[in-house]
């Protein structure tokens, strides 16, 4: 399956963009659920949520829906990833409050964070191989061989990040994808072009096979770029032959 999404669904600037002028922001949520079958949660990573709000997410979205959520920057900003065991502990208590709704997780570590492979180690192995992790690095010194056999030893995909501001390694790891759209370049950035996301199809198609999970979150959510690209990607996923999960109709997005 194609998971097909936005990064973040609690954007005040979507009003009258994507949700209805008057819709109480209480029903955005459901609003959002109805149109997209996922989302990438990125206020886990600022300010962890109690396990109350978690829970009103799983039954506020119908019973396919997806939530990818990113950890807590405690830990990936903050501790570098020292002393996991806490953190992981308290970021999964809570999250497992959404059951069946939990997607991946994502570890996005920062900038001028150099490669540490034991400490990544420790924090995969401490997720567990039954829960999905996906990993976007920010520091190119993460980019070597020794990384991707860490990677591909515990089944974490590499978070695939498309950004103009950092380079990224393109390998698969993992029997599924994650693929992230930051900002798109050109005449309409942050949206992004039709041919870039056409190619970005085609390169979805050649990495991983039909059978294969992929989750692709558009954070470029300005202007509502992000729903107007996901459409986009969708579409052309479709058109070539994909099963992309549900998006709003090119006409409301």
């Amino acid at each position: 399956m194609l998971y097909v999404g936005t990064s973040g669904w609690q954007y005040a600037h979507w009003r009258r963009v994507f949700y209805p002028e008057k819709l109480p922001q209480r029903l955005w949520l459901p609003y959002f659920a109805e149109r997209f079958q996922t989302v990438e949660v990125n206020n886990t990573f600022y300010n962890l949520p109690e396990k109350s709000v978690f829970e009103s997410w799983r039954k506020a979205a119908p019973p396919d829906f997806i939530f990818a959520l990113k950890m807590s920057r405690f830990l990936t900003h903050l501790k570098r990833l020292r002393e996991p065991a806490e953190p992981v502990d308290r970021f999964m208590d809570r999250a497992r409050a959404l059951g069946k709704k939990l997607g991946p997780v994502l570890i996005q570590l920062p900038p001028r964070f150099s490669a540490n492979l034991e400490r990544l180690d420790r924090t995969l192995e401490l997720l567990g191989p039954s829960l999905r992790v996906a990993v976007e690095f920010r520091d190119e010194s993460w980019f070597v061989r020794d990384t991707a056999d860490v990677l591909e030893r515990r089944g974490v995909a590499l978070c695939l990040a498309d950004s103009p501001r950092r380079k990224q390694a393109m390998w698969r790891t993992a029997g599924w994808g994650f693929v992230r759209f930051h900002e798109g370049k050109g005449a309409h950035a942050p949206g992004y072009e039709r041919d870039v996301l056409r190619r970005w199809v085609e390169r979805v198609a050649e990495t991983w096979s039909r059978n294969e999970d992929v989750y692709v979150y558009f954070n470029n959510d300005a202007a509502g770029y992000a729903i107007r690209d996901a459409t986009a990607f969708a579409e052309l996923a479709a058109a070539a032959g994909l099963s992309p999960t549900r998006v709003p109709s090119a006409s409301a997005a």
